[in-house]
């Protein structure tokens, strides 16, 4: 876990989180799923001029009222005091009742125009012997308000059937215009600028749109009465502008690492010019080499701080301009240079870097990592000043005490040379090409080897925790981690991280075999491009000759284990 001295922004406490619920009234239509939308006042204290669910707080007396309501047998009673909530919500802002009458009817919009939306809600149905919807509710999803905002809920999106023979009435004072509208005309009309929606309300849209019918997703939700999926959002800056992310996006790894509180101010735009300052000991510089295989182009770290000199980790190519931008971010103060592995986007700016700090009258530093293997490609040849050997630890120290000490990992499969660095005392992993934000790695044979690449998955994810690793720096993309914490939290204990990642990821190559053996089963005599098309169907056709490669990996595991001798 990351040394809270090594923040780079004061901690501070996000606001308290108030329970509420929101429904989302759906019903079907020749174009697909319409929702049921409205928009909040101009001087709502939250969201105000947004369109969105009907929802509010929840009261004591929801919790009151399980006795009134249907229930399924596996609905809980957190999840009935939220349909209860939401029931509630819709009536009073939107005249909508998920009620009904003894003989099994629901009320039109007439009858409903007789209640009073500001009794007392329960003992109301109750007089009117009305028993509450509850069971034909359902959880679609749970999201917890951004930690960044100063209002915040933990608040269930749920999902019911709109009952027939009623419309919606706005009250007018906190809900106006309701309107029904299909998920994509709603995204559409937000991107266009006439239809102001919310992050969470965006993202949810989005989900609607792979149900085709409401009874669809209903059945969806009743799998095992659980959210769909949970997400407390987290947010940087990318052109100057606030941009949001769920767990699941490439960015929010390295939002948790640098802001974990949830302050707006990390800036996520990709650049060469200026190195980006993760932690007061950790800045990373990208190499102008951006492309098919490198993404926005090579991740170099510099690991240290001015007190205890620095470690470069990964030059990358031998660019003039971004090694002297390395040099001068660590203040020319270089103790050693690791190649995590010998490929050309990663070694060759070694020796450059290495000049520039005896050229300044540096203490010449180390050029470390292992060397090449034979089976390396030529333009993959690299022979260290020293080889790294697996278990080695780099130390910084200043006199103070403070060290930042890097572990290094022999990790095959990428390339045979390829190591990773954990730098113990904040629980960080870098991971060269091993493991990737945004794609999977290359296992190019021979040099690449597919058996020796899952075994060393299963390593890294022992390592985690040993040290207590969350985050994974990778040699291209954003830092890595899947954190789920407690909402109100963050100092709490992270559920997932890093050794949830390196799981997803295994369990993506493993399923990737097992097309790859399917493909070789249906087409025994097939070549390795015939295979290709099945095994990587859902990859576009022009990736297809990258694809080949790590299908020939494979290939090659699924006959070292017996499965295949063709």
């Amino acid at each position: 876990m990351v040394r809270p001295t090594q923040l780079l922004h004061t901690p501070r406490s996000p606001a308290a989180l108030r329970p509420a619920a929101t429904v989302l009234l759906l019903r079907d239509s020749p174009q697909g799923i319409e929702v049921l939308m409205t928009r909040r006042s101009m001087t709502a204290s939250f969201a105000p001029g947004a369109y969105v669910f009907p929802g509010g707080g929840i009261d004591a007396a929801d919790a009151q009222a399980h006795s009134q309501s249907t229930r399924r047998t596996t609905q809980s009673d957190l999840h009935l005091t939220q349909a209860i909530a939401a029931i509630r919500e819709s009536f009073e802002e939107l005249g909508i009742l998920l009620a009904r009458r003894a003989d099994g009817s629901h009320l039109d919009t007439a009858d409903i125009a007789t209640l009073d939306r500001q009794a007392p809600f329960a003992a109301q149905c109750a007089t009117h012997g009305l028993v509450l919807d509850g069971a034909e509710v359902f959880v679609l999803a749970h999201w917890i308000t951004d930690r960044d905002l100063p209002r915040r809920f933990d608040v269930p999106f749920l999902v019911a059937r709109m009952p027939e023979g009623q419309e919606p009435v706005a009250d007018e004072s906190e809900q106006f215009e309701p309107v029904w509208v299909r998920p994509a005309d709603a995204l559409a009309r937000h991107a266009a600028g006439g239809f102001f929606i919310i992050f969470p309300t965006i993202r949810t849209l989005e989900r609607l749109q792979a149900y085709p019918t409401v009874q669809a997703l209903l059945d969806a939700c009743a799998v095992n009465d659980e959210p769909l999926f949970t997400s407390c959002p987290r947010a940087g800056l990318l052109g100057g502008s606030e941009s949001r992310h769920m767990e699941h996006e490439a960015p929010f790894g390295e939002l948790a690492l640098v802001s974990p509180d949830g302050q707006i101010v990390h800036p996520l735009d990709w650049q060469t010019e200026r190195p980006v300052a993760l932690l007061k000991n950790l800045q990373r510089l990208t190499a102008p080499n951006p492309g098919f295989m490198t993404g926005p182009g090579t991740n170099s770290y510099l690991v240290g701080d001015p007190s205890t000199g620095h470690i470069a980790i990964d030059p990358g190519p031998d660019e003039p301009e971004h090694l002297e931008r390395l040099w001068r971010a660590a203040g020319g103060h270089i103790h050693a240079i690791v190649c995590t592995h010998s490929h050309p986007d990663h070694s060759p700016g070694a020796a450059r870097l290495q000049a520039l700090c005896t050229a300044a009258g540096r203490e010449k530093p180390s050029i470390l990592g292992l060397p090449s293997a034979t089976t390396a490609r030529e333009n993959s040849r690299f022979t260290p000043d020293r080889a790294l050997p697996d278990g080695e630890r780099l130390v910084l120290q200043n006199p103070n005490g403070t060290t930042h000490t890097l572990l290094a990992v022999h990790t095959p499969g990428h390339a045979a040379n390829h190591i990773c660095l954990v730098l113990e005392e904040d629980g960080l992993l870098f991971s060269g090409d091993h493991i990737l934000n945004g794609s999977t790695t290359v296992i190019d044979p021979p040099d690449g080897n597919m058996g020796a690449y899952l075994d060393s998955l299963d390593r890294l994810s022992a390592l985690c925790d040993s040290y207590n690793i969350n985050f994974i720096l990778p040699a291209h993309g954003y830092v890595l981690g899947d954190l789920r914490r407690s909402a109100d939290n963050p100092s709490a204990p992270a559920q997932g991280g890093a050794k949830a990642a390196i799981a997803h990821l295994k369990a993506h190559r493993l399923a990737r075999e097992a097309k790859v053996g399917r493909a070789m089963t249906a087409l025994p005599h097939g070549t390795h491009d015939d295979w290709v098309k099945l095994a990587y169907d859902d990859v576009p056709e022009r990736l297809w000759p990258v694809a080949k490669r790590s299908l020939l990996a494979h290939v090659e595991r699924l006959q070292s284990l017996g499965g295949f001798n063709l």
